[in-house]
């Protein structure tokens, strides 16, 4: 199964800020040098998604914004599920 993933490095915490289906928003504090912002993706999914670190893989977009990243062990609807799951309700302007 692959995730769509808009990583958006240099954020104040790092977060899962947006999901329609398997297309994912990523809000990451590490800046995107030496791979660091990767490496924090990964441990965002990993944790966010309850599976290991090995069973995601970077497909593509190493160096770009925009990534598709390999997940092995999980379907779908529960990967869907679990990252809407993960989304911090917003607070209202009102």
């Amino acid at each position: 199964m692959r995730l769509t993933v808009l990583a958006k490095p240099r954020a104040s915490r790092s977060c899962v800020v947006g999901c329609e289906g398997l297309r994912v928003e990523v809000a990451l504090a590490a800046a995107p040098a030496d791979g660091a912002a990767n490496a924090e993706l990964i441990e965002v999914l990993a944790r966010v998604l309850s599976v290991p670190k090995s069973a995601l893989r970077l497909a593509l977009g190493k160096s770009s914004k925009h990534k598709v990243v390999e997940v092995t062990g999980l379907d779908a609807a529960e990967a869907s599920q679990r990252l809407t799951a993960a989304l911090k309700p917003r607070k209202s302007a009102s």
